[in-house]
This record gives C-alpha cells, sequence and structure tokens, in this order.
C-alpha cells in the first residue's frame, strides 16, 4: 500500500506563500464589517422539519475545502486555452500543463491567498493545504469557528434516521473577500450518491447464463471484451500497458477480493495501488466497499495491464471523501485517466460545490486528464436515489454535467429473440457469444418487471451552457449542457460480476459503465501514446462522421426506450445523439484505431 498524505503548509510559514503580505487588507476587512452571503449553500435536507438542534460547539469540522473563483479574463483565456489543447492546427495542441503552471497562469494570485489565508488565520483555523492550482484552500476548525467567520449557524438533522450536521444558513464573508471566495464546497456530512445498484448474489461456480431468451445473464471481462470488441486490441498489444487510471473513492477494502477477481477471471497479475490521502478511511464495509470494489476490477478489467490507483480520503463532518480524492488525483496529476462514480444532482451540490468541480474537472481538462463521471441511476429524476419510489423533478448530476467532464450513462442489452448466450460458462466465467442491440437502461417502476427509479441518469443542465464542441445529429438545440456523452452497459439485467464482502456478486448501475469507459481510454492513450484531456470533443467528431457523413462504425446506436421514471418523464432514444444513452455505446477496436486527429 502506498501512502501519500496532504500536505501541511503552516500559517506565516516561509514556504509557498506569506500570509503577511496580506496585512493592510487584513487591517481594511477588520474595520469593515459588512459581509456578503454566498447564496445557494444549503443542502436540500437542511430543512426546519428535520432540525433537531444546534451542533455542539467543539465538533471537528476537518479538511474544509474553500472554493476560491477564479478570474474572469483568466477564465476566459483557460476556455482559449482548452480549445486550442483539442486543436491539430494550434501550436498549443497537446500541450499539457502542470499542476503549478495552471496555478501559476490561471489561479489566485499569491497576494489574493495570503489574504484568504490570514482571514481564516484570524478566526483560528489551520490552514493545510493550498492547491497547486490555486483553485482552493483546504482548512479544519470546529463548528464555533465556523459559526463564526461565515456567519451561519451548524445544526443537527435527522434524515432517514440518521443524525446529519449542516448549516442552516448561507455562508457569509467580508464584503472585501467576495470577489474571491466562492465559499466552502459544503458545510454538511450529507454523502455523494453511490452510483452502482444493489447486490445479486451468484451462487458459487453454477452457470452464469440459460437457455431461455431475455433471462438474466451476468457479464464477465471475457463477456465484455466480445461485447465491445476488444480481442483486437488485446491481440495486438493494446492491454493498457504502461497505463495508470486514477479511481476516486472514499473506503479502504481489503484487496483480497481484488486479487480473487482477477484470478477468477484469468486476468493478469496486476496489483493496485492504494493511494490513501490524509487519514485512512478504513474499511466502511458493505455498499461503500461494493462500489469500491466495483470501480477497481472493472477499470482493471478492460484494461488489463494498466496500473490502478484507488485514491481514498477519509470523509469529514463537513467534505465528503469523493471531494478529497477527486481534487487530489487532479492537483497532483496522478493519472492520465480518472473515473468518478458518484453524483449530487445540480441544485444539492450548490453553489460553491459546482464551481468546485467545473473548475477541477477545467484543471484536470488543461492538464491532459480525461475525466468520466458516472451521468447517474435515477433516470431524469436526477436529485432523487435509484432506490426511492418517485422522483423529485428533472435533474442532472453536477458532478457529470461540466463542460469538461465525459458523462457517462447507461444502456441495457435487448436479447429479444435472438441468442447470444451459450448454455454453459467458459473457464473465464464467458458465455457470451458476441454483440447485443442496447436500448436505454430503463428498469424503474415505469416499466414492466421494474422498480423504483433505476434507470440511465440523462437530462439539461441547469447552470452550463452548450459547449463549442457538443454538436453532433441528435443534439438538441437547446443551448444547454446535455448529458450523458456516452454509454455502455448498466442494468442489473446482465449485471457486471463483481468479487466483493468474500463473495462473488453482480451489480449493475453508471459506476461500471464509467469505469469500463476509463479503461477505454487508458488504451486510447496507449495507442496514440499521449494524453488527451477533454476527450469530449473527439468523441463528437467521430460521432459527426458516425452519424452524418458516413464515418467510421464506432458507435452502437440505441434506438429505443427511455430514461423516464415514477413521477418524472425523461427523454426517449432517437437516432444519433439522445438524452438518455448520449452518443451510444462503442465498439471499443473501432473507437481505438479511429482515434488519432493527424
Amino acid at each position: 500500500m502506498h501512502r501519500e498524505n496532504f500536505i501541511l503548509i503552516p500559517f506565516l510559514a516561509a514556504g509557498l506563500f506569506a500570509a503577511t503580505s496580506g496585512f493592510g487588507d487584513m487591517q481594511r476587512i477588520g474595520k469593515n464589517s459588512n459581509t456578503v452571503m454566498l447564496q445557494g449553500n444549503i443542502h436540500p435536507h437542511a430543512r426546519s422539519e428535520f432540525d433537531v438542534g444546534k451542533t455542539s460547539l467543539g465538533l471537528p469540522m476537518e479538511r474544509m475545502v474553500l472554493v476560491l473563483k477564479m478570474a474572469p479574463d483568466r477564465e476566459a483565456k483557460l476556455h482559449h486555452l482548452l480549445g486550442e489543447q483539442q486543436d491539430p492546427a494550434s501550436p498549443n495542441y497537446h500541450r499539457w500543463l502542470t499542476p503549478e503552471r495552471f496555478g501559476l497562469t490561471f489561479g489566485a494570485s499569491e497576494n489574493e491567498i495570503s489574504l484568504v489565508i490570514s482571514w481564516l488565520a484570524s478566526h483560528g483555523f489551520a490552514i493545510e493545504e493550498v492547491a497547486k492550482g490555486r483553485g482552493w484552500i483546504s482548512f479544519s476548525g470546529t463548528v464555533a469557528q465556523v459559526n463564526r467567520a461565515f456567519k451561519t449557524e451548524i445544526h443537527d438533522y435527522l434524515v432517514q434516521g440518521t443524525i446529519h450536521h449542516a448549516n442552516s444558513r448561507d455562508p457569509s464573508v467580508p464584503h472585501a473577500l467576495a470577489g474571491l471566495v466562492a465559499g466552502p464546497v459544503s458545510l454538511h456530512d450529507f454523502p455523494r450518491d453511490r452510483m452502482s445498484t444493489g447486490l445479486l448474489q451468484i451462487a458459487g461456480a453454477s452457470p452464469l447464463s440459460t437457455p431461455a431468451y431475455d433471462s438474466s445473464h451476468y457479464l464477465s471481462p471475457a463477456d465484455f471484451a466480445s461485447i465491445y470488441n476488444l480481442e483486437p486490441l488485446y491481440n495486438s498489444g493494446i492491454d493498457g500497458t504502461g497505463q495508470t487510471i486514477a479511481i476516486v473513492g472514499r473506503t479502504h477494502p481489503s484487496s483480497s477480493n481484488w486479487s480473487a477477481f482477477r484470478k477468477m477471471m484469468e486476468l493478469p497479475d496486476n496489483p493496485v495501488r492504494v493511494v490513501v490521502n490524509g487519514a485512512d478511511p478504513g474499511d466502511l464495509g458493505g455498499d461503500e466497499d461494493s462500489e469500491a470494489d466495483l470501480d477497481v476490477e472493472w477499470a482493471g478489467a478492460v484494461a488489463k495491464k494498466a496500473t490502478i490507483k484507488f485514491v481514498i480520503s477519509k470523509s469529514t463532518n463537513c467534505t465528503d471523501g469523493v471531494d478529497l480524492s477527486a481534487q487530489y488525483v487532479v492537483d497532483n496529476d496522478l493519472a492520465p485517466v480518472m473515473s468518478t462514480s458518484f453524483g449530487q444532482c445540480e441544485s444539492a451540490l450548490g453553489a460553491a460545490g459546482n464551481l468546485f468541480y467545473k473548475n477541477l474537472w477545467a484543471q484536470a481538462a488543461a492538464q491532459g486528464i480525461t475525466s468520466f463521471v458516472s451521468s447517474g441511476n435515477s433516470g431524469a429524476a436526477g436529485c432523487s436515489a435509484g432506490s426511492a419510489s418517485a422522483g423529485s423533478g428533472a435533474a442532472v448530476n453536477g458532478l457529470a454535467s461540466t463542460p469538461h467532464n465525459i458523462a457517462v450513462g447507461g444502456t441495457k442489452f435487448d436479447e429479444g429473440l435472438g441468442r447470444y448466450w451459450t448454455i454453459s460458462n467458459g473457464s473465464a466465467y464467458n458465455s457470451v457469444i458476441g454483440y447485443i442491440p442496447e436500448v436505454a437502461w430503463n428498469e424503474s417502476g415505469n416499466v414492466i418487471g421494474g422498480s423504483q427509479l433505476w434507470a440511465t441518469g440523462g437530462g439539461v443542465s441547469s447552470i452550463y451552457a452548450k459547449p463549442s464542441w457538443q454538436s453532433a445529429p441528435g443534439v438538441p438545440a437547446d443551448g444547454r449542457r446535455d448529458v450523458p456523452d456516452v454509454s455502455l452497459s448498466a442494468a442489473g439485467h446482465d449485471g457486471y460480476l463483481v468479487r466483493t464482502q468474500g463473495a462473488l456478486y453482480a451489480i449493475g448501475g453508471t459506476s461500471a459503465s464509467s469505469s469500463c469507459f476509463a479503461g477505454f481510454m487508458a488504451l486510447v492513450v496507449q495507442k496514440t501514446g499521449k494524453r488527451q484531456g477533454n476527450a469530449n470533443v473527439r468523441l463528437y467528431q467521430l460521432a459527426r462522421a458516425k452519424y452524418g457523413t458516413g464515418g467510421g462504425a464506432i458507435f452502437h446506436d440505441a434506438l429505443s426506450g427511455n430514461n423516464s421514471v415514477p413521477s418524472v418523464t425523461g427523454y426517449a432514444c432517437v437516432t444519433g445523439y439522445d438524452l438518455s444513452t448520449g452518443l451510444g455505446s462503442v465498439d471499443a477496436t473501432a473507437l481505438v484505431m479511429n482515434w488519432k486527429m493527424n
């Protein structure tokens, strides 16, 4: 196991920033009691009907992440650079930045950061880390210090039988800092949602397929390789050799399941590198471990010789470990490809949370990191859990809806009356015959045999405009960022085999599709010999060729199904792009071999 702790930056240390440089400004802040409320930063569950009183003033508030705003002129320059990095005619094509260069070019200045550090320290907070990209500052304190500094109150809320801590009103900052500080990513402990479904246990070594058409089967890595045409790549040596995929996590399960999975599925012996960011979260067990096992095992099953770096961070009373792990991957430039199988809808993520992920994924893209994020498991009702009985309204995953990441949705295999499976397993648990047509994943209460909201996440962003690259047949002329971008199988029907909790299970969800697409991208990076940054630029170019001018047969277009769920009408599949499955799934060999732009 490899341990990498966050860097402590003592206040007034003769290190990266000298806090005394903002002394005059601190005097001005101290004399001016005017503050600005940072609106849109209250979690939707922090409601009066759940409120059970004020939180103990001594409760630790550890590893808070203060988001810094990017100056408008710097943001414009960043947008321009991101375009040039994807333009073969530009001298900046594929010229990626280091985190430090990103910070110097687009981040807050040393004086600006010193001013914020001085203000935080004046309220007794311990300054723990300043981002290399200069987009955030990590600090710790107590509830009493948070209440005083941000002019809010942390309360306890009883939600579904569990006590949570959250700010009861929007935080405020001094007027002099309002143009620089967006606010903490969160001041609550409501967790980011896992994007995997529940477990279906598989009985030992019994056959994993049956002769009945359209009955449930289970995906082994060998099945997945056959369906999505990975074998020609493997046979030519494109198997992830020399590549690295970072997986975002927040639990520390035993590695024994990972090694057992690889042995059972006849994959190369390729140990996972666990990167512990700060305090070890420990083994959280249950569904948390199942999520981690799914993500780690399947990213490594697709790019079977790649190094998997599983980055884990302990969640605190105010910051989710997912946020801490994601920022660690990007700010330490840990891998050319990463996958995040968690989410929160845009409104629940809050103004500072949305800005945090927008800027984080932009930094990732500028560094050449391709960031994949699950689109969600509750259909068009992105603010509701997949296990809910009814949706609360149309929404999308805010971690996935930024213009700088690839949002990965879900499909379901449509066996119909075809014969796609053998009646017994091969030695690697393989039983599929070949590619199976796909439809939108929808196993919600809206379909026969379905329940709850289980369906592919997709819809229209409420905060982001349409990126210039999001153009292909079927893309709505709505002026908004649409998700997902691409999809892979995510249904419980034909679920992914996962070794977890000491046994073999089947799991579905867009967690699987995101991790697997990250595996595809590792193969692209190996074949091209280059990082790719925001791969959406190339994906939509390929889609325009496929759907518009008869280009390579890269995409499998899902032409039926939708992501409507109880109480929320979703979006139907159409030719080309749609808001259920994006551009569709892919033929991996065609994708990799057609990727190079010049």
